[in-house]
């Protein structure tokens, strides 16, 4: 699937490494989604990557003295932090690792935390959505380009804005280049919305286990990445 893929695209265009592709960057951004509505459709409405509405339903809670209630969004905030600093870590020690690279291995460990979060029982939602949240932040650290362009791949407020800039550019300017920026950042928001679909509407069905959709997502992703360059 991969090499029919890189056939098909790989005409004019410059290498890049396969973690900023789009292809690599849609499952990503599906996973990121799906984790989302996963937390909050089925782990007491808390948010896995939204850490805005984190802040916002914690500061609420503290401030009508319902300290129990502002935890459950305290902790994965506090948790996303913590992801984003061990990812850094782990880029210093092993960015020049050969026999994997550094980025796959940050997805395996988020793919095994998501594994086991789909055994969890309800009994266990606060610590559940609170590992997510440190896997989320080990994803968005870890990837944070498209085709060369900054973007999140588990949030879209960032990509809205660059999009939306890249979009206003192209209208100003006739530049193409702008017009192709804005599509790659409204795609990673299409799939997002996608994920999120499939991650709400599934965490309704089949409750606790549908975070294992997201752990197949992130699978694809590694396996693509051991191809080492694609023309996209």
């Amino acid at each position: 699937m991969a090499s029919k893929l890189h056939n098909a695209l790989a005409k004019k265009l410059p290498d890049i490494q396969m973690s900023e592709a789009f292809i690599n960057c849609v499952f990503l951004a599906m996973s990121g989604g799906l984790q989302d509505a996963y937390t909050y459709f089925t782990r007491n409405e808390v948010f896995s990557n939204a850490q805005t509405g984190n802040v916002v339903l914690m500061s609420t809670h503290f401030m009508m003295g319902e300290w129990y209630q502002g935890l459950k969004y305290l902790l994965p905030f506090l948790a996303f932090g913590l992801g984003v600093f061990v990812t850094e870590r782990i880029q210093g020690k092993y960015k020049n690792a050969t026999r994997l690279h550094w980025r796959q291995a940050i997805l395996l460990i988020e793919i095994i935390i998501l594994i086991a979060v789909g055994f969890m029982p309800h009994s266990m939602d606060m610590f559940a959505t609170i590992i997510v949240s440190f896997s989320c932040a080990m994803q968005v650290q870890a990837f944070r380009k498209v085709n060369g362009y900054s973007y999140a791949s588990t949030m879209c407020i960032g990509n809205l804005r660059s999009g939306t800039d890249a979009l206003s550019v192209f209208v100003r300017t006739g530049n193409k280049t702008s017009l192709k920026k804005a599509g790659y950042y409204f795609g990673i928001i299409l799939f997002f919305a996608i994920g999120a679909g499939i991650g709400g509407n599934l965490s309704m069905l089949f409750g606790i286990h549908t975070i294992w959709i997201s752990s197949a997502l992130l699978s694809i992703s590694v396996l693509l990445m051991f191809a080492e360059k694609l023309k996209i």
